[in-house]
């Protein structure tokens, strides 16, 4: 499936890009939730301030569910759904709107991510405590498996362990330890193994290095293949099949010469090809710079719809089995796997691991012995126009003139400040001078800009006080009734 991430600003905005995306060809949907959706906020909530629609879509409520997915009909495509701690609410409200559309439960095909664990471990958009929340995620396994069969339950993921600065073997090891403590919380609430984990996916990051990617992939398809056959006695083969999605890995992309990131995800998209992906998304060369814009999306996309059916990768299955450095390359990973996960086990599984602090630690160590190295502290990431290797990082002449304009001033003030001092200054220089780029049409181009996350905010508080008042006048919302005045006499 080439299912392209997607979602800002509000359900318009993301159902105009959804829209786009099946027209250009894209064949399944994934959606991306803004913070206070993620963590269960309203956007009318004061916490929510600043980030309302500013990292995914603003969902508050089963009427933005139906705008979101207006004029797509969701018996025919599968979407898959970013979402975690509330997952139970957005499922329940994606059914509802397919329901309202005529499709009946039973035919719904997509995924929600619903994988806690690795919040704790790497993402940290948690709502509960990690055993209560482990309740949650097998009701939705009883749940889905007797009324929506066809939805993948959760999809176990280790992309977020990996962009936090794991290594490959750990990527697989943490997450295949976090899907051995669902399978165990599913069983022990009475689920039979077969009647499940059929419904399981993974979802795995695809970094630079292609053949260590691909030995990734293999080696985590023998394991989940052991562990269900012979710690949970699956009998069908479904269920001990690793389905997978990919992505390509955003922290490999580069602010500087953003252009080299098509090159970057084409490598990417390769490799998670030949390791045998079910489902791919692919970044925009931009993404290290701001939402993509619609010419990005589409090379992003075409990367896939190339390597798909031009190149020959995806003709045949396993295309490197037999390469004496793979299989090596795989070995060695699936080793350094199971050492984690028999560690794991002796902690007491993946849960207690996480209440000790045990993956996390490990995370971190991985992620600061990858900063020191040579490699990253003189990274090569770029060519001059001479041929000649580039160190990583823009210098003075690079920046845009917003950027100029910060790093001489700060650079100006540093030897008579203390530190905390200039990264305040910094911040509210830069915000300054963004502010007048905009305001001169600098910073804009043929970018699409969304809407501001505060500006939206307010336009949800006004609607909230025109379709409620009483809620506006409520004592606990005085800082409602001063926004809403605000938003009447400001001009975004």
């Amino acid at each position: 499936t080439m299912r392209m991430y997607a979602g800002f600003s509000t359900a318009e905005e993301s159902n105009k890009r959804y829209r786009y995306l099946i027209e250009s060809g894209a064949t399944g949907l994934s959606c991306a939730f803004d913070l206070p959706t993620q963590i269960g906020y309203d956007s009318t909530d004061d916490i929510s301030e600043g980030e309302v629609g500013k990292v995914g879509v603003a969902i508050d409520s089963l009427a933005d569910m139906e705008i979101l997915f207006d004029q797509i009909d969701l018996g025919k495509v599968s979407t898959s759904m970013t979402i975690n701690a509330p997952a139970s609410v957005l499922l329940a409200m994606y059914i509802a709107v397919a329901e309202k559309q005529g499709v009946p439960a039973d035919q719904l095909k997509g995924t929600i991510q619903n994988d806690i664990l690795k919040e704790y471990a790497a993402r940290g958009t948690y709502i509960f405590p990690p055993r209560p929340s482990m309740r949650l995620i097998t009701n939705i396994f009883e749940y889905c498996s007797k009324y929506v069969p066809k939805w993948n339950t959760i999809s176990i993921s280790g992309y977020h362990i990996r962009e936090a600065g794991s290594t490959a073997s750990q990527e697989i090891a943490f997450t295949i330890a976090d899907g051995i403590a669902y399978v165990e919380a599913a069983i022990k609430a009475g689920l039979d193994v077969d009647a499940f984990a059929g419904r399981l996916s993974f979802f795995w990051n695809a970094h630079n290095n292609v053949l260590e990617e691909v030995a990734k992939f293999r080696a985590s398809r023998r394991i989940w293949a052991k562990v269900m056959k012979e710690r949970f006695g699956a009998k069908k083969a479904k269920s001990m099949m690793l389905r997978v999605h990919t992505q390509t890995a955003g922290s490999m992309l580069t602010a500087q010469q953003p252009n080299n990131n098509i090159i970057r995800v084409a490598l990417q998209t390769a490799a998670a090809v030949m390791g045998g992906t079910q489902s791919l998304h692919t970044n925009s060369r931009d993404e290290a710079l701001a939402l993509p814009t619609e010419e990005s999306v589409m090379i992003a996309l075409r990367t896939q719809q190339i390597v798909a059916y031009e190149s020959g990768l995806a003709d045949v299955v396993d295309p490197l089995a037999g390469s004496y450095y793979v299989e090596a390359m795989t070995n060695r990973i699936e080793k350094e796997a199971w050492d984690y996960i028999k560690k794991i086990d002796e902690i007491g599984g993946a849960v207690s691991a996480i209440e000790k602090g045990y993956i996390q630690k490990e995370i971190q160590d991985s992620a600061y012995k990858w900063q020191m190295t040579p490699e990253m502290i003189g990274r090569i990431a770029v060519i001059d126009g001479d041929g000649r290797p580039r160190r990583f990082g823009p210098m003075p002449g690079q920046l845009p003139k917003c950027g100029k304009l910060i790093l001489r001033q700060r650079l100006q003030r540093e030897q008579h400040q203390s530190p905390a001092v200039r990264v305040l200054q910094a911040f509210f220089q830069y915000r300054q001078a963004v502010a007048q780029c905009f305001a001169a049409g600098g910073g804009r181009g043929d970018h699409h800009v969304a809407p501001g996350a505060d500006s939206i905010r307010r336009q949800r508080l006004m609607a909230v006080q025109r379709r409620d008042p009483p809620l506006a006048q409520h004592p606990r919302n005085g800082a409602v009734q001063v926004d809403a005045r605000v938003a009447e006499n400001t001009t975004d």
